[in-house]
């Protein structure tokens, strides 16, 4: 606690400091060019601490590099003026306003994050810009600090960085032990956004004071011990980390099954205080830290090469180390030196205006107005935010929300008496074994394939990922409901005389549980008397109220429990389905025609006689076997047809139209063989069981009462989903009851079958093979366990069921449990439908369109035979007349064999060609005859004109 004594001089110094010769600058001196010859920055750190030793040595030489080189500012010189707030942020208000006294253009820091959320009031105000290369608080916003500029990576980055560890490790639940202010504050806020993001949470939070002391921290360590997560993050200031560690080993917390992060400050210390005593060492085996990750480049290795000589003369008090943060606070001075440049050539204002609103206040004996507005801070912010420049850091820029460009850390590992790089993170692309520059060159990739690691030595010395959880000492139980069932306790049974449950549902419970990354207590609780089966639709209900945090049983996952919980996956399907007494069936002289039904044989007889009958028409004009008398032809018919069904007609098909109908025909046969043959010999060969029930659908409309499982979701579906009257509806409640009422059947007050869950009967008929399922499962559900809506636990545990399934686990636990009875695997199987016309119609439509096309293909062609060898009747007959004999002879001509009707056109085609020879042979002699009489008259002629 700060002294009265002391307090009333920090106060005095406040005074007198408002109340001394403060004064007006009247103007900055200016070179030829028109540019100041100097101007005042201001710098405020701890010089004490392990960063502000660093950060004084950086900035001082990049000040005296930027002074010494004209291309930078061109003649204007920087001066620096180093104030050291010395961890107190009361001095650090002090300075700031100390430097708003001598017209100071820019303040680089504070260092502190704390100091800058109450300075940075005052830098808002006078319009000066602060740019801090050390206050990494995330809440130090653009928003509410627009004068504030972060010119280091920002925590947000860091603690992404650590939740991404923890996703990568799949682990769920951490532990934060942070330092309780601001900075620590705000940092493990912005954790906790990045772990919500990847569905985990930080399930304890252990708060230090800034002056905890080793007893404190005890304190504060014990009650973390006793939390079920082993998973760490530590984020606290350099001095009271180590202090941590030290106790934390002492407790014995460094050992096996731990894990501890910790962000960039165990880094700083172990860089800049190398070596570091063996003692701590011990305390950090094993700790994962992170880094700032800066590039390697000529203008880095040039910086750390001369580092030595920078600190020879600050080193009085011995050696000061180098950190990352030495990079960032020179890069800074570089940063600032560059937006000055662009400001003055804008021509940027540098003159200083009296703040008007402090004296509105009065102020009394206060000198206020010695508090100056800086004109030009505007531009000179914007000047800062546009700078692009390459420093000893890399790359260095804003975004557009004021952050560095391609933040990114190193993942480091502690082990012995170093350090080991065990692979980077960036904010472009993850975790990496490669350090980050080398990939924003390709697309971002955040696949969890690419996301990779090297191996960690983890604490207690070994290389076997932690679980990350135990089970706690002070936890708070989660109350499970479980069903005390009545029958079917395979699945779930209270042990008698305990509060201790077992069966098959508690013992894939338990086995998801193990494979979690934390460790959930909780209490089995009973639900429902045993007398009589629990309703499960009414334990779900009870954890919407409240009473249960969870239920494990054989509960069904249905659309009316979703709305009111959320399931995990299902571990075991098990949909509705009917079962009802079986009896053999008797052997029947008749048996060979069960195979088909009486349409499938009616529409079978049909389709060979319509098959015969189409190859008779193709084939009877141009083939023998196909002609005869009337009597020979249908008996041809019908031989021909029937003999197709064993493939052995002896008629020769000799038409092409006439083959592809065979084709078609004999296919069909083939499939209607071939399935008679097989449902013929199931018939004779299997034991066949009888049911009058066939399925749901004859169940639903018969009016036969219906039994169901007491407190099962069926009641609800029969009713609801598939219109049964309640009066059907028998509860049951033990497998007794089921054989008593399926015996009894419905004209005894029995029911005439049961409805119930697959799980449930399959179990039930493994010993009474009196009974069987009558046809498919009607519905598709599975059980799983429920949880409150939007519970991250339902998700692991759903993860955890798939894990089991994909090792086989869970199909072990089946048949620890559930293995069914030699009664369930006989040669048994219930008579099943006949063959029916449905399952043929596809061949048999086949069939039909290619006799139906072929025969028009047929007609086509017959009609232009008969055309082109049968001309028109003569134009003298009536109209009647020439129609009927027209039709006569066109059906003598399709009676007729085609070889008579070739050869009579051919005959006649001859007699044609014969005749047409005569008549030109006349014509000629007749030509001739002509030509003699009128040559011998025109001699005649002649002799009379002599």
């Amino acid at each position: 606690m700060m002294t009265i004594p002391t307090a009333m001089k920090l106060f005095l110094v406040v005074v007198l400091m408002f109340l001394g010769n403060g004064h007006r600058s009247e103007g900055v001196h200016t070179n030829v060019s028109g540019r100041p010859d100097v101007l005042n920055i201001g710098s405020i750190l701890t010089v004490s601490s392990i960063v502000g030793k660093a950060a004084k040595v950086a900035i001082d030489a990049a000040v005296e590099d930027v002074n010494s080189n004209p291309a930078v500012l061109r003649g204007t010189k920087l001066k620096i003026t180093t104030l050291d707030s010395n961890y107190s942020g009361f001095l650090g208000i002090v300075e700031a306003i100390q430097f708003m006294e001598t017209e100071t253009i820019a303040i680089i820091g504070p260092q502190s994050s704390v100091i800058a959320h109450v300075i940075s009031h005052i830098a808002n105000e006078l319009k000066v810009p602060m740019l801090s290369y050390a206050g990494t608080d995330p809440t130090l916003s653009s928003l509410q600090y627009p004068f504030f500029v972060r010119t280091s990576p920002n925590d947000l980055f860091q603690m992404a960085a650590i939740a991404e560890l923890v996703e990568y490790y799949e682990w769920r639940e951490v532990i934060a032990i942070y330092i309780d202010d601001d900075f620590g504050r705000n940092g493990i806020a912005a954790l906790a956004d990045q772990l919500a993001a990847r569905r985990c949470q930080i399930s304890y939070k252990a708060p230090l004071t800034p002056d905890a002391t080793i007893s404190d921290i005890r304190d504060v360590l014990v009650e973390v011990a006793l939390t079920e997560s082993r998973i760490l993050v530590v984020h606290t200031y350099p001095n009271k980390g180590l202090d941590v560690f030290s106790v934390a080993q002492y407790l014995g917390m460094m050992d096996n099954g731990f894990v501890w992060f910790a962000t960039t400050w165990l880094t700083t210390i172990l860089d800049s205080k190398t070596p570091l005593a063996s003692e701590l060492f011990n305390n950090i085996q094993g700790v994962i830290t992170l880094r700032i990750h800066t590039p390697e480049s000529q203008k880095k290795r040039e910086f750390i090469s001369k580092w030595t000589n920078l600190t020879e003369k600050e080193s009085a008090h011995g050696p000061i180390g180098f950190n990352t943060f030495a990079l960032y606070a020179y890069d800074t001075v570089w940063l600032l030196a560059h937006a000055i440049d662009a400001f003055l050539e804008k021509g940027g204002n540098l003159s200083f205006s009296f703040y008007s609103r402090l004296s509105e206040m009065g102020g009394g004996s206060l000198r206020l107005n010695s508090m100056n507005i800086f004109n030009g801070g505007n531009l000179l912010l914007h000047s800062i935010l546009q700078v692009n420049m390459t420093g000893v850091t890399g790359l260095y820029g804003f975004t557009s929300d004021r952050n560095l460009i391609r933040p990114a850390f190193e993942v480091i590992n502690v082990i012995g008496t170093g350090l080991r790089r065990v692979g980077y993170w960036s904010n472009y692309s993850g975790l990496s074994i490669v350090p980050p520059e080398t990939l924003y060159e390709k697309p971002p990739n955040r696949s969890s394939s690419s996301q990779q690691l090297y191996s960690v030595v983890w604490p207690g010395q070994t290389t076997q990922k932690p679980r990350g959880w135990v089970f706690p000492h002070n936890g708070r139980q989660l109350k499970i409901g479980v069903p005390n069932r009545a029958s079917f306790q395979e699945f779930v049974q209270e042990v008698p005389g305990t509060d201790m449950f077992k069966g098959y549902c508690i013992d894939v419970f338990t086995a998801a549980l193990n494979l979690l990354p934390y460790g959930v207590p909780y209490k089995l609780m009973a639900y429902g008397d045993g007398r009589t089966n629990p309703s499960g639709t009414e334990l779900v209900r009870l954890i919407t109220a409240g009473v249960y945090d969870a239920a494990v049983g054989d509960i069904a996952i249905t659309t009316n429990r979703t709305r009111m919980v959320d399931f995990t996956q299902p571990y075991i399907e098990s949909g509705l389905v009917v079962v009802a007494p079986v009896r053999k069936s008797n052997s029947d002289p008749w048996a060979f025609l069960r195979p088909f039904t009486p349409q499938m044989w009616g529409v079978t007889a049909i389709f060979f006689l319509v098959v015969g009958a189409v190859v008779w028409i193709l084939e009877h004009r141009m083939n023998d076997e196909f002609r005869g008398p009337p009597r020979k032809q249908v008996v041809t018919i019908l031989w021909f047809s029937l003999s197709t069904l064993f493939f052995a007609h002896r008629e020769n098909t000799v038409s092409t139209l006439g083959r592809v109908v065979l084709f078609f025909w004999l296919f069909v046969v083939l499939i209607i063989n071939s399935s008679y043959t097989a449902s013929l010999t199931s018939i004779l060969t299997v034991q066949q069981l009888f049911s009058p029930i066939k399925g749901i659908e004859s169940l639903v409309s018969s009016s036969d009462p219906i039994g169901y499982q007491l407190g099962s979701f069926a009641r609800d579906y029969l009713i609801e989903e598939l219109g049964i009257r309640e009066s059907r509806l028998v509860p049951l409640n033990l497998p007794k009851d089921y054989v008593k009422a399926l015996k009894d059947g419905p004209k005894n007050g029995g029911v005439a079958a049961v409805i119930d869950e697959r799980a449930y009967i399959e179990l039930f008929l493994s010993t009474q093979c009196e009974f069987s399922i009558i046809g498919q499962e009607f519905t598709k559900n599975g059980w799983g366990f429920a949880f409150p809506r939007d519970s991250p636990l339902a998700l692991d545990m759903s993860t955890a069921i798939l894990k089991l399934s994909e090792s086989g686990e869970l199909q072990r636990i089946h048949d620890k449990w559930l293995q069914r009875s030699a009664c369930s695997s006989q040669s048994t199987t219930l008579v099943v439908d006949r063959l029916q016309l449905g399952s043929f119609s596809g061949l048999f439509f086949i069939c039909g369109l290619a006799c139906l096309l072929v025969l028009l293909v047929y007609f086509i062609l017959l009609v232009r035979q008969f055309i082109r060898h049968y001309s028109e009747p003569e134009s003298g007959s009536s109209g009647q007349s020439s129609r009927s004999e027209r039709l006569r002879t066109f059906l003598s001509f399709v009676d007729e064999k085609e070889e008579s009707v070739k050869a009579r056109s051919k005959r006649r085609h001859l007699e044609g060609v014969s005749n047409l020879s005569i008549y030109e042979d006349t014509s000629v002699n007749g030509s001739k005859r002509s030509f003699t009489e009128m040559s011998s008259k025109r001699s005649v002629s002649f002799g009379d004109l002599a």
